[in-house]
């Protein structure tokens, strides 16, 4: 497993782990927290996300508007909404829906700081992986006698430090998500 790959592959983790984040809502709209409700329309002959159906807007800090694509299935996403039981009540207003984003309580906003302290840990778990993965493959290398001591040593060194890097974004991205999640 070459430097490339094990940046590559801890790059997709951390990915992932910005995605999942991004769900967890805090006090402000953001399109993410709703996009990927999946939603039955034309007559519950399909299922497509939300944001497959729609533009989905923040129109103010408490508010998100969506605009279908298709006017014709507005209240078919308004109850595939309220059937996603995610705590928000669409109102539909002529060929728009509005959601308005109700403020976190304090015991919400512990509940979410536990489930992204959580997501953190496994995206940690993930990336330790990798690192195991390709800890394994170089010492394999040296017992078959294709890289030295000397360079098994750097090489375990180099993944390490990109590991460490990956760690780190990972703690920084908890930090910002903490602070979001504590303004009022």
């Amino acid at each position: 497993m070459s430097f490339d790959e094990v940046k590559d592959r801890m790059g997709k983790v951390l990915d992932v782990l910005q995605t999942d984040l991004s769900t967890i809502r805090t006090g402000r709209a953001t399109p993410s927290i709703i996009e990927n409700v999946a939603v039955s329309v034309y007559g519950g002959s399909t299922r497509l996300k939300l944001l497959e159906l729609a533009t989905i807007t923040v129109s103010d800090p408490q508010t998100l508007t969506i605009t279908p694509f298709d006017a014709s299935i507005i209240e078919e996403i308004a109850k595939g909404i309220l059937e996603a039981n995610i705590g928000f009540t669409p109102v539909t207003d002529g060929g728009l829906i509005r959601i308005t984003i109700p403020p976190l309580s304090e015991e919400r906003r512990t509940q979410l700081i536990r489930l992204m302290k959580q997501k953190l840990e496994n995206g940690r778990i993930m990336v330790r992986q990798v690192r195991h993965e390709a800890m394994n493959e170089i010492k394999k290398q040296e017992n078959d006698k294709t890289i030295s001591e000397d360079d098994l040593l750097r090489v375990e060194k180099e993944v390490q430090k990109i590991t460490d890097e990956i760690i780190f974004q990972i703690e920084e991205l908890g930090r910002r998500k903490e602070e979001e999640l504590m303004q009022i």
